[in-house]
């Protein structure tokens, strides 16, 4: 099918393209950008007055299934990315069954390719049913199509196991992606300090980060191993990155929109929506995550997407699940955190786009070449936003299983810049705003 998208301001942080322009579209590829006055469209899009930007790309989302269904289905939450401007997400591997077995990775890349929703790379297990023993087979779960290997929040006590998972990932051009926390350090409910402190909830130091990150940043100068860091959440946590990255170690970052937006004093009077992890800290740490985000030290901005059911969420704080839906408020609050630092569109959209394509690297194959940009013969992966219109999150409104998120407007009454018009995957239209 043949599409041409009319009259938008085409933003396209790869090449720093920021003009009005035409995007025409065949075979699921851009075939043109600039004047299509004699392409022959089989639908036309106006799109005067919305932003034509790349597809996002969101590099940690929890779907729920297999085996957890009962908070999110993969139709439900592959139906929210779209809804949200993602093409293209990373899904843990946490499921049940783990995904350590490259069957269920075909299985779920399947079954998303048949709900042409979003493109789908899921992230395998780094040791048998993440317990922290047996490596995983790397090599069958990458031909399956792992783009990574994690341990997610199961932190790996024994330092021996992940020595020989990040040598043997050097070894095979592998990245391992782990969040640094402590096991032991890491058991509290809130981020340790006065709020903490104040609300009777035993609480989680920074050095439950920072005393991870050493022992990473260790095995990876030992290894070079390339090495994602999943939600850093502290100051002292993005320091460590900065010199690691300054020293020239293959690591990248990652920070949730939630850490981003929000701090420990949002907790307020026990608000379950708030139960997170890793835990919102203080306003220092906040505005730390911020300004490196702004200048790179850490790569790219997720969605943390963790849908939560209903049971599981209206609980008193310290019982609640921790987790909030998230692929849906991924733009919106990319584009105010770039507002509140200054920053030029095109910059803000590249923390959702380029920025993590080139974390992924060559793990996304073909797509690695244009994937997170718009560029002629490139996939057209396209998002279209109305970046001046406002709305304010109410759960009924979510196309997420999951409807609890700590940005809904009776939480915090943040209004939200930005709602996604459509979104196109391969040139097929996956979401349309009614």
């Amino acid at each position: 099918m043949k599409v041409l998208i009319k009259n938008g301001r085409v933003v396209d942080p790869a090449s720093g393209r920021d003009e009005t322009a035409d995007l025409a579209i065949a075979s699921g590829r851009i075939v043109g950008i600039g004047s299509a006055a004699d392409f022959a469209a089989d639908r036309t899009i106006d799109a005067t007055g919305l932003v034509v930007a790349p597809g996002l790309v969101d590099l940690a989302a929890r779907l729920r299934e297999p085996g957890q269904e009962h908070e999110g289905m993969l139709e439900s939450e592959l139906a929210a990315a779209a809804a949200g401007g993602v093409t293209s997400l990373v899904c843990l591997p946490d499921t049940d069954p783990v995904l350590d077995e490259p069957g269920l990775v075909e299985m779920l890349k399947f079954r998303a390719r048949k709900l042409s929703r979003c493109r789908l790379f899921p992230l395998g297990a780094l040791t048998r049913r993440l317990e922290g023993g047996a490596l995983t087979e790397m090599a069958e779960l990458t031909e399956a199509g792992c783009v990574g290997f994690s341990q997610v929040d199961v932190p790996l006590t024994d330092t021996q196991v992940l020595l020989r998972a990040l040598q043997y990932a050097s070894t095979f051009g592998y990245t391992v992606w782990l969040r640094p926390q402590d096991a032991w350090l890491g058991k509290g409910i809130a981020a340790s300090g006065a709020v903490a402190t104040r609300l009777g909830l035993s609480g989680v130091p920074v050095a439950a980060e920072t005393v991870a990150l050493h022992t990473i940043l260790e095995l990876v100068r030992a290894t070079k191993a390339r090495v994602h860091l999943c939600r850093l959440s502290s100051a002292a946590g993005v320091e460590l990155v900065r010199r690691a990255k300054a020293e020239g170690l293959p690591v990248t970052a990652d920070v949730s929109i939630n850490s981003l937006h929000l701090t420990d004093v949002d907790i307020g009077y026990f608000n379950p929506d708030m139960r997170l992890t890793p835990p919102l800290r203080q306003q220092a740490d906040r505005d730390a995550l911020r300004a490196a985000l702004a200048d790179g030290t850490i790569d790219a901005l997720v969605s943390d997407h963790n849908p939560v059911a209903e049971d599981m969420k209206n609980l008193p704080f310290g019982e609640a699940e921790p987790g909030a839906t998230g692929l849906e408020l991924l733009l919106s609050l990319a584009l105010r955190w770039g507002t509140d630092a200054g920053l030029p569109l095109a910059k803000t959209l590249a923390r959702v786009t380029q920025a993590p394509v080139r974390v992924l690297g060559d793990a996304v194959g073909s797509l690695a070449s244009s994937a997170g940009r718009l560029v002629e013969g490139g996939v057209a992966d396209v998002c279209l936003f109305d970046a001046a219109a406002e709305w304010r999150v109410t759960p009924d409104q979510l196309a997420s299983q999951g409807k609890h998120t700590p940005f809904a407007f009776a939480a915090t009454g943040m209004a939200l810049p930005g709602r996604v018009r459509a979104t196109l995957v391969a040139g097929t239209v996956a979401y349309e705003a009614a």
